[in-house]
């Protein structure tokens, strides 16, 4: 069944640009699609035109009848003094309705009114509701909630006192518990921790619907489409596959091509030049070659249809880098901060090394920007200190980028920021930021999010350093964007401290994991791929320690010479689980008294890998121990 068909779509916002031109395409039922394109190619313009925000131009556009379609993108404005419960709750409208009416049908029959009619529609209105979950809303609810980190606390707050993260979480919860038909999503990663991206990529996954998404996460990407629409001037192309297929057939189709279009030119060169003989040899006294030279010509002129394949400019710019002198580039000692009577972190004591890459990771809200800010003097803590080694110097991209004069265009911008800087200079280091022609001369206050970001990148690049520190710096960035840091992150071969939720980007550049939970900083010295298998063993461990306490059995009946083996076998088993977890309990405190020695923390840490193994091989035992005995 097609839910979706758009026939020779056309948009513009200035008169001879078509932002879309002429787009046709058709979306199935069920299927999984990511709309992909740079920033400013119209993707947002079309969920708008789906919607019925946006009138196009030309063109058709029809949604399949009585088929409900959800967009997450721009926040809703809601009621003054609604709470985010309140929020979440508007998306149970229709359950309402329902609820409205059977109180009413209620109170006829309570008072009195037995009709046929009135029992016939209270029963069909009663069932319906049972089948839309109208009697489960409140366990929708918590569910969803906790997927995307939405606590009890939160959900009694005033939904116009949450950030922009916040407002795009809960009303992400509130699109999710309408349970539309058609779910169109709009960069619905950019502010969710990994814990939540992770919930919401498996509740895609099992989602019965049809989803369209707009997302340069290329991780949940992978995850959850099958085809890719991408657009590109205007036009659309179309991949049959997830997103690692579609950077390989991207690739492969232009590779081709280009060989399609060179071949074309070496023939046109061919033709061109015997037609030009031709008409010189005419000239000097053979008049009938002029008309063998024009059908050359005309030859040519019908060789001339495939147009030359390009790419976007690559970016080239590295960070500039300073020599390091010793090994200690920034300690923490005893470092904690607090906010309104809450504990952000304590005690934390943590060194970075020169050349080291480390991934600070944690929900939203864990005090993770706070470190960094710490780290770089804009905010004071409540105990400990931070200690810079010698020759440290340090470059800072926030999560919030903030300029001096925001209505300075980009050229004074980048003259302000460093002496010596001349005009040209200036205008030359713009042009490799893909900020060319009159572009260099808008105000830093009209660009975009992942604009700014690049500008900051271009001011940050043009200092010697040997200290990087980065909050979310891919977030609002496209897809080739993102690709261009990391190229540039890749060849810089200095220490780099950084926060980020692109799973892409901390498995390619994390060789040490922080992670800040509750409180306290737990440090990890593998890279991420290693870091999440340890976590999903932990996880298992801590599920079958839970399991193995409640299905114990407490008293044993006598039963065959196996049966009385197995349970002598069963305690001997126990015991030796015990004295394990007691070693790793004493390996635990010795890991966190030894966290700023990273080489003996290295060898701690890998006795207690070795235990939690030989603890998982005991658990197994214990359990077919324990099937035994039972007989």
């Amino acid at each position: 069944m097609i839910e979706i068909s758009v026939n020779g779509l056309k948009k513009s916002f200035e008169i001879g640009n078509n932002i879309l031109d002429g787009i046709t395409f058709q979306i199935e039922s069920g299927e999984r699609v990511g709309l992909l394109g740079r920033n400013g190619a119209g993707k947002s313009t079309l969920f708008r035109i789906l919607t019925g925000e946006l009138e196009a131009d030309e063109g058709e556009v029809a949604v399949a009848k009585n088929r409900r379609l959800g967009l997450i993108s721009q926040i809703p404005v809601y009621p003054a003094g609604y709470t985010v419960e309140d929020v979440l709750n508007t998306a149970f409208s229709r359950h309402q309705k329902l609820a409205e009416e059977m109180e009413k049908l209620a109170a006829a029959m309570s008072a009195g009114d037995s009709s046929p009619q009135t029992l016939r529609r209270y029963g069909e209105l009663s069932t319906k509701f049972e089948g839309i979950g109208g009697y489960d809303t409140e366990t929708a609810v918590s569910k969803v909630a906790a997927g995307l980190s939405i606590p009890p606390d939160m959900r009694a707050q005033l939904f116009d006192s949450l950030s922009g993260g916040e407002k795009t979480r809960v009303n992400l919860g509130r699109l999710i518990l309408e349970d539309t038909d058609i779910l169109l999503l709009d960069e619905p990663t950019n502010h969710l921790d990994l814990h939540a991206v992770e919930w919401l990529e498996d509740y895609v996954r099992r989602f019965k619907g049809t989803v369209v998404a707009i997302s340069h996460d290329r991780y949940f990407l992978d995850r959850t489409i099958s085809r890719v629409i991408e657009i590109s001037g205007g036009k659309a192309e179309f991949y049959s596959g997830n997103y690692t297929f579609y950077a390989i057939e991207k690739e492969r189709r232009f590779q081709e091509k280009m060989r399609q279009y060179e071949k074309e030119q070496a023939k046109i060169k061919q033709l061109q030049e015997a037609a030009d003989k031709l008409h010189l040899w005419a000239f000097m006294g053979n008049d009938k070659l002029h008309k063998r030279a024009f059908s050359m010509e005309r030859r040519i002129e019908r060789i001339r249809q495939t147009e030359k394949p390009t790419k976007a400019k690559a970016l080239t710019s590295r960070f500039g880098e300073r020599e390091f002198q010793g090994d200690e580039v920034i300690l923490l000692k005893d470092l904690g901060k607090s906010f309104g009577g809450r504990t952000l972190f304590h005690g934390v004591d943590l060194m970075v090394e020169g050349g080291e890459r480390i991934a600070l990771l944690g929900d939203n809200g864990t005090g993770k920007s706070t470190l960094l800010k710490i780290l770089m003097e804009e905010e004071t803590p409540d105990q400990g200190r931070v200690k810079y080694g010698p020759a440290v110097r340090t470059a800072y991209l926030p999560q919030i980028i903030h300029f001096d004069d925001p209505s300075r265009n980009l050229v004074d911008t980048m003259l302000y920021s460093k002496r010596g800087v001349t005009t040209q200079s200036a205008r030359d280091r713009l042009g490799a930021f893909n900020f060319r022609g009159e572009d260099v001369f808008k105000p830093v206050s009209v660009l975009s999010g992942g604009e700014q970001s690049r500008l900051r990148l271009c001011m940050l690049m043009d200092e010697e350093i040997n200290f990087l520190v980065l909050d979310e710096p891919t977030n609002h960035l496209d897809i080739a964007s993102r690709e261009w840091i990391e190229e540039a992150v890749e060849a810089y071969e200095g220490a780099l401290l950084f926060v980020s939720h692109d799973r892409y980007f901390i498995n390619r550049f994390a060789t040490r994991i922080w992670e800040l939970e509750n409180g306290v900083i737990t440090d990890y010295p593998v890279p991420f791929a290693r870091y999440k298998e340890i976590k999903e063993r932990e996880k298992s461990l801590a599920q079958s320690k839970a399991e193995k306490r409640v299905d114990k059995p407490k008293s044993v009946p006598k039963g065959n010479k196996a049966q009385q083996s197995a349970r002598k076998q069963l305690t001997i088993c126990e015991r030796e689980m015990e004295k394990l977890e007691a070693e790793i309990k004493a390996l635990e405190e010795q890991l966190e008294a030894n966290a700023c020695d990273y080489g003996k923390y290295s060898e701690l840490y890998a006795q207690k890998e070795a235990l939690d193994a030989q603890l998982l091989t005991l658990m197994e035992r214990w359990e077919q121990l324990a099937g035994e005995a039972e007989g």
